[in-house]
């Protein structure tokens, strides 16, 4: 009984009577000067043995290493925490499936600088990479630095680069809510957010264009123990609104929570939406209303992308993906 762990290319080799380069040439694919009655020779002696390849060494001798590089942006609101963070959490099992499905293997990576992806693409010989939560003007940075074809989940840029960018209509999905709000008559309305940039701003701007009127814009801080004095400060000035429009889910939940726990009832006294409808959303109670992204859809459209930039090194694209909202208990809608 072979040792599994103990099986080498020179093991094999002499238990056929072949060189050991005729034995790593079949083992890394490297077949067209091996006849097929050897290769399958080979491949049956390696079954019969147990040998475990050096799966990493395998693909790195190969033109291709199947390998796509999924990499985060370690953000300092975060906290150290962002692969807990629901919506990253989720975008990355997505992607985990369709990558798989597509033939390839994940590598996932957290980075604060977007230049660490160059070495990181280097030494594993990657096909592509996703990249997820980076500022406009690294992207194009990084274009110039490495040779390899990236799809960019989340990017808010022009662009005119060989980059393929996937963006949610976030106008759209504000607009969607705006309009709902003022259907239900309910026109006092606060929006939250950590900054005044994109996407955020523009789910701003949808949401008083969907009201048909500006509403108050309240930027809080990005650190919990900060923004629990920031909403404590401000916990009576929240009686002045019908609903607050919280830029992401894992905010507007952290929200529903102090308002409850300060004598707020949501939906009788106001209502609190979020985006991005996270799994999350269906668990609270009241339930969250929120703006839903099909995280499947942008998964497989990333992969899609990246095959064909593969193709064709020059090929470039934007998509906006839509939205949609969806009404729950938050809101007085079950």
């Amino acid at each position: 009984m072979w040792d599994e762990n103990k099986v080498r290319i020179v093991d094999v080799a002499d238990a056929l009577g072949l060189s050991t380069a005729t034995v790593s040439n079949v083992i890394h694919g490297k077949t067209k000067k091996i006849s097929d009655g050897t290769v399958r020779r080979v491949q049956e002696k390696l079954r019969e043995m147990g040998y475990i390849p050096n799966m990493a060494a395998t693909l790195l001798a190969q033109n291709n290493s199947h390998i796509i590089g999924v990499v985060v942006n370690d953000h300092i609101k975060y906290e150290g925490h962002v692969l807990e963070d629901p919506f990253v959490s989720a975008a990355i099992n997505s992607l985990s499936d369709e990558i798989e499905k597509a033939g390839y293997f994940l590598m996932l990576k957290k980075a604060k600088d977007i230049m660490d992806t160059v070495s990181f693409s280097s030494m594993w010989n990657m096909d592509g990479m996703i990249l997820l939560g980076f500022c406009a003007d690294e992207y194009q940075v990084l274009r110039d630095r490495i040779r390899i074809p990236f799809v960019v989940y989340d990017g808010f840029f022009e662009n005119d680069r060989n980059i393929c960018n996937l963006v949610l209509d976030d106008y759209d999905g504000g607009r969607q809510v705006g309009e709902y709000l003022r259907n239900q008559n309910c026109l006092k309305v606060l929006f939250v957010a950590d900054n005044r940039l994109s996407p955020d701003f523009d789910r701003y701007t949808g949401l008083c264009d969907g009201l048909e009127r500006r509403v108050d814009f309240w930027e809080i801080p990005m650190h919990k123990e900060e923004r629990k004095k920031y909403y404590a400060v401000r916990k009576k000035e929240f009686a002045e609104y019908g609903a607050v429009f919280v830029a992401s889910d894992y905010y507007a939940i952290e929200l529903l929570y102090f308002l409850m726990d300060n004598g707020y009832r949501v939906p009788d006294d106001i209502w609190v939406i979020g985006f991005d409808d996270i799994a999350d959303c269906k668990n609270v109670r009241p339930t969250l209303a929120s703006v839903r992204q099909d995280v499947l859809y942008r998964a497989r459209k990333a992969v899609k992308y990246l095959t064909y930039m593969k193709k064709d090194s020059d090929y470039s694209a934007t998509e906006k993906i839509p939205v949609e909202f969806i009404p729950r208990g938050s809101c007085g809608t079950e």
